[in-house]
């Protein structure tokens, strides 16, 4: 299923995140002076469990739980990446790496919620 494929990422960004913490803070394209290198590592790595998470629960919310949960999980991943962005566009850039997830997360969730069965049930005649 297309909501199992998108978990993976999020669990590919968490492990580069906690293991490749440069290489993870370039997605968000913020400085790193190096006189705060130790709270950057450590923050990234908060990033990469957080990330890693995310992915375990799409998982399990495809794998184990209903169409609802997995719905509703979706929507909420990307309120992460719009969280993200936000942060990113604070800094004058890098936003759009973020955002770009968000309405593929949003429209994905509701048509598994099916959000849209009745405004397309009524085009179509079907009850």
């Amino acid at each position: 299923m297309i909501a199992t494929a998108l978990a993976t990422p999020f669990i590919g960004f968490g492990i580069n995140a906690i293991y490749n913490p440069d290489g993870a803070l370039a997605i968000f394209e913020l400085p790193s002076p190096p006189a705060d290198r130790i709270l950057v590592d450590s923050l990234m790595a908060v990033y990469g469990i957080r990330n890693i998470f995310i992915g375990v629960a799409i998982y399990a919310a495809s794998f184990l739980g209903t169409s609802r949960s997995l719905g509703w999980t979706l929507i909420a991943a990307s309120a992460v990446a719009i969280g993200d962005g936000a942060i990113c566009w604070t800094h004058g850039h890098g936003q759009w790496g973020h955002w770009q997830y968000a309405p593929i997360f949003t429209l994905l969730g509701s048509v598994i919620l099916r959000v849209f069965d009745g405004p397309w049930a009524s085009l179509t005649g079907q009850k």
